[in-house]
């Protein structure tokens, strides 16, 4: 058994995802509100957590050496990512229109892009089934 074997069999799923922000609460609203994800805890105005699917999104103002707005890109899966779009308040900064990105032997990819409060880059993206 190699190393990466071995890293397959111990990692399983994403477990917790951390976005860093300056502001917790106009970041709550954002992905609660608009994005529609579960608000599970907030232990402390510098620190909220919600649910989206099985992994828990961590929305902090910077500790250590996170920087707002220079985080890993989170993508969220949708239904319908037309709808999605079309349904988005004008408060909301969409980056790119949702668009097709690959053909899959069981799928098409559909993947559209906005910002969060911070300018947080989310991916929001739709795997449609071929009919």
């Amino acid at each position: 058994m190699t190393n990466l074997d071995a890293l397959t069999h111990n990692v399983g799923k994403l477990g917790q995802l951390a976005i860093t922000v300056s502001d917790v609460n106009a970041a709550l609203a954002f992905y609660r509100d608009v994005l529609g994800l579960a608000f599970l805890f907030a232990p402390s105005e510098n620190l909220a957590f919600l649910q989206c699917g099985e992994t828990r999104l961590m929305l902090s103002t910077p500790q250590g050496s996170g920087q707002v707005g220079k985080n890993s890109i989170p993508y969220f899966c949708v239904k319908e990512i037309e709808n999605f779009f079309a349904s988005l308040s004008g408060n909301v900064l969409i980056e790119r229109q949702p668009q097709f990105s690959a053909a899959m032997p069981d799928h098409e990819l559909w993947i559209g892009f906005l910002r969060d409060p911070d300018k947080n880059i989310i991916g929001v993206m739709e795997e449609k089934p071929l009919t």
